[in-house]
């Protein structure tokens, strides 16, 4: 009897999933869980009481979490005074994710708005030092409708590079 052929994806998985290096990683699942109605899915014991690796279900997607080992290379943002990567979400109602991060301990660094590409919108940073935007999106829009952002003119009406 042959073996069913294994899926180049595990179920419920997409081809990118996010993994955040947090300092205290086990804090920070239950942040997200507050914060972002995450899902614990499963958490791999590393040496030291720290977490290896855990898992967990966002909305649609999984997020992968480890704690810091900077024996290995691995530093989070607090660390390493920020990240220059945001993880964004889109949800059903941006004004109510929003609040309830911030109730869960996550400061507000863009304030939510109506936003020119059609998107109600926010950014946040949560206490591990990670950045996060939230979106619900509102309206279709095209590159047509961005003519008129000043910030935006001179990148649209470049050649895009090789």
């Amino acid at each position: 009897m042959t073996q069913p052929a294994v899926k180049p994806f595990p179920d419920g998985t997409h081809s990118r999933t996010p993994l955040l290096t947090c300092a205290g990683a086990a804090d920070a699942i239950e942040f997200y869980t507050k914060a972002f109605n995450a899902v614990e899915l499963s958490r791999v014991p590393g040496p030291g009481g720290k977490l290896m690796l855990a898992m967990l279900w966002i909305g649609n997607s999984a997020l992968a979490l480890t704690d810091e080992f900077p024996e290995w290379g691995g530093f989070g943002p607090k660390s390493l005074e920020g990240s220059p990567v945001t993880v964004h979400l889109y949800v059903e109602n941006a004004d109510a994710a929003v609040e309830q991060a911030v109730a869960a301990g996550a400061k507000i660094t863009v304030p939510l708005a109506d936003m020119f590409w059609g998107d109600r919108y926010a950014q946040l940073e949560d206490p591990f030092g990670h950045r996060w935007s939230i979106g619900t999106h509102m309206r279709d829009s095209s590159p047509a409708d961005f003519s008129g952002v000043p910030v935006l003119t001179h990148f649209l009406t470049k050649e895009p590079r090789p």
